[in-house]
């Protein structure tokens, strides 16, 4: 099947279809949003939509959208399996250049050894940087010795490097390939390990679409003892001409990789109508406090021009 027929058809795919959500949350109420937010919720939003955090993939294509940064802008640079880290850090480097505050991305598995990780922790350390974004990644099976976001924490103990602050992932709408108790488990673990080595951290979430499902996974991980503050994953203002050509750059097991961990994401900005990210701002936004959401992350799939003018139109709502 063609990444377009894919992307577009009206079957579900069987890994979402094994995927529910857990048991509704009492006194969660409705998130049908009725009537522009006002007061507090509204602040919220000012606030997540301030604090927003742009995602990019370094592909070539991304030349022509790095002048609508805004300035200063925190960037977040992916790890993708059909590229390398050392493309990651060098598009990194080029942000620093350009005066953005860059996040790169490693991953795990793409880490060949102890002195590569040591090579990658100095090259960061070189660019004035104290944060990265600790993912598994997508190799079906480790380079190296590194198998999970947890072991590189893990790790990170014997090395010299200069971090102070981590991020680590988290799927409110489940994962593929991994059981919601294993998710839970690792989450807790990464934060445990992040404690023990005196560095701040966050977690993201992988890009979702169902309020109720985010804020119900949140609680319930509240409730058993997770602290770190939550940046939530969302896609931006994505033109799916560029989604399906970014796609095919990544190559088809790339793509279908990420469709099984996203369930459905690439689907759903592609139906007729295209997607508007500023509803789910909106919903999440009288829970923020509370549930201590401190930012977005935004997949921009290399939109900027469009993300950032979506992003400064919803702050212009919330005046």
């Amino acid at each position: 099947m063609s990444l377009l027929a894919f992307f577009t058809s009206n079957r579900t795919p069987s890994w979402l279809s094994a995927w529910r959500p857990a048991k509704p949350l009492a006194g969660c109420g409705s998130l049908r949003r009725r009537r522009p937010l006002t007061g507090d919720d509204a602040a919220a939003r000012r606030r997540l939509l301030d604090h927003a955090q742009w995602e990019l993939i370094p592909l070539r294509n991304l030349a022509d959208q790095l002048p609508h940064l805004p300035s200063d802008s925190p960037v977040s640079v992916t790890a993708s399996a059909s590229k390398t880290l050392e493309d990651t850090l060098d598009l990194t480097a080029e942000l620093c250049v350009l005066g953005h505050r860059p996040v790169p991305h490693l991953a795990a598995r793409m880490i060949h050894s102890r002195a590569h990780l040591e090579e990658l922790l100095g090259r960061i350390a070189s660019l004035g940087l104290s944060e990265i974004f600790l993912v598994g990644g997508d190799l079906p099976s480790p380079a190296g010795p590194f198998d999970s976001a947890a072991g590189l924490l893990e790790a990170l103990r014997d090395v010299e490097h200069s971090l102070t602050h981590i991020g680590v992932t988290s799927y409110p709408e489940g994962h593929a390939l991994i059981s919601d108790a294993v998710l839970h488990e690792a989450l807790h673990r990464k934060q445990a390990l992040l404690n023990e080595a005196g560095i701040a951290g966050h977690a993201a979430t992988q890009m979702c679409f169902h309020a109720r499902s985010i804020i119900e996974w949140l609680q319930s991980e509240r409730d058993s003892g997770l602290v770190l503050p939550v940046h939530l994953g969302m896609p931006g203002a994505v033109d799916p001409a560029r989604l399906l050509s970014i796609s095919t750059r990544l190559g088809i097991g790339a793509s279908l990789r990420y469709l099984r961990k996203n369930t459905g994401a690439v689907a759903r900005m592609l139906r007729p109508g295209g997607y508007d990210p500023s509803g789910l701002v909106d919903l999440l936004a009288p829970h923020a406090n509370r549930l201590d959401i401190t930012g977005l992350h935004v997949f921009t799939f290399n939109s900027i021009a469009d993300t950032v003018a979506w992003r400064d139109n919803a702050v212009q709502g919330s005046r």
